[in-house]
């Protein structure tokens, strides 16, 4: 059963489908961050990166970049969400996204700071197409893809043979993208 998460509503695209997006945008100190190398993806991950920037193109928004920074926190969620069995923007602490998102993706030295997430699991498994299109489905997380602010994104997927709690000890993979803009 695909699952799709954010911030807000919960409705029903076939299977039944909590969805939500997650966006804030801050104004810190000015000043430019140093790049950090781009992560290594695995074939899923290069492939929704892959589905993301054609989709974009289709309708004449900027690629995104890989970020290493926002792969990393990404890659964070993502396997705490399949470790501890949850699945929510908020970490498993209770902190809100952005801060998690903000630990990696610093904006301290930026005039403008601004991240997004959309979420996914399916059981057992997803391919990039189809996560895009789940994505699509949901008004929230197309909202978040059509974004004109975004500049950069980090992916992250995971692949759980027996996961808990919410996930009833079922193989699943779970999709984070993390969208970011400093300036």
């Amino acid at each position: 059963m695909p699952i799709l998460s954010g911030m807000a509503a919960a409705r029903t695209i076939g299977a039944a489908i909590a969805v939500a997006l997650a966006c804030v945008a801050m104004a810190p100190a000015a000043s430019a961050a140093p790049r950090v190398p781009a992560a290594s993806l695995s074939s899923l991950e290069s492939g929704v990166l892959v589905e993301i920037n054609a989709f974009r193109a289709q309708h004449h928004l900027a690629r995104l970049r890989l970020s290493s920074e926002l792969t990393h926190a990404a890659r964070a969620h993502t396997g705490q969400m399949a470790a501890d069995g949850y699945f929510a923007h908020n970490s498993a602490d209770g902190s809100v996204f952005w801060k998690r998102i903000q630990s990696f993706y610093g904006a301290a030295r930026w005039k403008y700071w601004s991240v997004g997430e959309n979420l996914l699991w399916s059981s057992p498994g997803v391919d990039a197409g189809s996560a895009l299109k789940l994505w699509l489905a949901s008004p929230e997380h197309r909202r978040n893809l059509m974004s004109p602010s975004w500049r950069e994104i980090g992916v992250s997927a995971v692949h759980a043979a027996h996961a808990g709690g919410a996930y009833a000890g079922r193989e699943v993979t779970i999709v984070t993208t993390d969208f970011g803009v400093r300036r």
